[in-house]
């Protein structure tokens, strides 16, 4: 959307890649299906009115249920709310459930300035950006429900390097597949490689890279000649 409207190209919260394993979480709400995705290009319906989207749905991609929030909106300059969905979804003859919003249980929503959003306080992408920002990463966890991974993939990291106990190395933020949170130090993160076990680590970012500082015991699980690109941070409370 934000290439064909014209939008500031922005990190996503969630790294395209790490998508897969966010939706295998939902599984226990979907009949223990983890669920998948499926994309079209948002300029090929950007046009439609209300109608011929349910029309799309039904008809072309064979939809026979939707699922969407209170407060959706869709079809041209959103034209179209949920009481609409559900009456467009009965006529084609698909099911539709309208789910209420989660609403953010935090009332002082950590002395954040979210004057400018124009919700009712519920949970939302902005909501986790705008706590991201500010590097409250306890706030996060609990609009995300999970820990925010942080994803990279690596190619200009520098080495590792010993310090008595400790073992460090730094990756670019050019590596960065997703949105970090603020620049600052972070501890009880936990670093993510392949299938090895999770490693406990600390987090300091800058402006220009992602140091990570590991515990020499913790690299017992850390195989240095392992292929892989793709490197995970998870960040704790």
């Amino acid at each position: 959307m934000a290439e064909v409207l014209g939008w500031e190209p922005r990190a996503p919260i969630v790294a395209k890649c790490d998508r897969s394993r966010v939706l295998a979480t939902w599984a226990p709400y979907c009949g223990n299906i983890a669920p998948t995705e499926f994309q079209i290009e948002f300029s090929s319906v950007r046009h439609l009115n209300p109608r011929q989207f349910v029309e799309k749905l039904s008809n072309e991609l064979k939809v026979c249920g939707v699922v969407a929030g209170e407060n959706y909106r869709f079809g041209y300059k959103a034209a179209g709310d949920a009481s609409e969905l559900v009456r467009l979804c009965e006529e084609y003859g698909m099911e539709a459930y309208i789910i209420k919003s989660v609403m953010d249980k935090n009332k002082d929503l950590r002395n954040m300035n979210l004057s400018d959003l124009k919700d009712r306080g519920q949970v939302s992408s902005t909501r986790v950006r705008h706590a991201l920002a500010v590097g409250d990463m306890k706030y996060v966890s609990e609009l995300l429900g999970r820990r925010h991974r942080l994803v990279m993939m690596l190619k200009d990291q520098k080495g590792l390097t010993s310090t008595s106990s400790k073992w460090k190395f730094s990756i670019t933020r050019s590596c960065l597949l997703n949105l970090p949170p603020k620049d600052g130090f972070y501890e009880n993160c936990f670093l993510i490689f392949g299938n090895a076990e999770p490693v406990k680590c600390s987090v300091f970012i800058d402006s220009t890279y992602i140091h990570l500082e590991i515990d020499e015991i913790g690299l017992s699980n850390y195989n240095s000649s392992q292929a892989f690109q793709l490197m995970g941070v998870e960040f704790g409370d």
